[in-house]
């Protein structure tokens, strides 16, 4: 496994693209800042800039290219022949991608603090000012990276999952950004139309997509999402184990 985790890592840090579609993250950062920075400085801070859709979006398309690429490229032969089994290769690609996932929000994290400390694109706003669930805005920043770090997770899995049922790169980046950006409108019109028992339909793994945005705008998304916190919270994480182990399934039985 170590052997394994170490090639994968290597080839991460040795590929431009996971490194410089960065600067696509940090240019949108600064966009919402100028757009909102004067009005919403609170939320812009507690959200890292509202870096969670652009961070999945990268995720997508880094992610797809550790699994989809090797196997258009016969590249995975090589790997399996060396590895103890299919599992280690799995789940090394998956730590990857979530180490991967952890150093984005770390960059987010510390952009937001550079933000807020130097008067640039938005007014400075205090850290220990109480805001959302009587907590310090610095926690508030913490908390929702925590959460929104488990919703990519769930994009992780996901893109796991589909890389090793389709083996084209360019169709699970499609799906899965459409998933990012439409997957919660998808969910509130299933809803919304009664086309069944909300009670049940609630729980749909679309709808798990509104944990970050619940966390940090509970009003207004509770209503959309028909779930408490706790409950988009335990969704979530079933669905990461559910997918994950799913991906695992296709992947051992796949035919390279």
């Amino acid at each position: 496994m170590r052997a394994e985790l170490k090639q994968e890592f290597y080839k991460l840090g040795h590929r431009k693209l996971p490194w410089w579609i960065i600067s696509f993250m940090i240019l949108f950062m600064i966009f919402m800042g100028l757009a909102m920075g004067k009005q919403y400085g609170n939320l812009l801070v507690m959200t890292c800039y509202n870096s969670s859709q652009i961070i999945m979006l990268i995720l997508v398309i880094v992610g797809s290219t550790i699994f989809s690429m090797e196997f258009q490229n016969k590249t995975i032969l090589t790997l399996l022949y060396h590895a103890q089994n299919k599992g280690t290769v799995y789940l090394a690609k998956f730590i990857t991608i979530f180490i991967y996932n952890l150093f984005l929000h770390a960059i987010a994290m510390i952009v937001t603090i550079f933000f807020n400390t130097v008067p640039l694109i938005a007014k400075i706003v205090p850290w220990t000012a109480t805001y959302k669930y009587n907590q310090s805005l610095f926690i508030n920043m913490l908390s929702t990276t925590g959460v929104d770090i488990i919703t990519s997770t769930l994009i992780i899995s996901l893109i796991c999952l589909m890389s090793c049922m389709i083996n084209s790169n360019t169709v699970v980046i499609m799906i899965n950004a459409i998933i990012i950006f439409m997957g919660s409108s998808l969910s509130s019109n299933l809803l919304n139309y009664n086309i069944g028992p909300v009670d049940i339909i609630r729980w749909n793994p679309l709808n798990m997509l509104n944990l970050t945005t619940q966390y940090y705008n509970y009003a207004t998304y509770h209503l959309t999402s028909h779930l408490s916190n706790p409950q988009l919270l335990i969704g979530t994480l079933c669905y990461i184990v559910l997918f994950t182990l799913l991906g695992y399934l296709v992947f051992r039985k796949k035919k390279f």
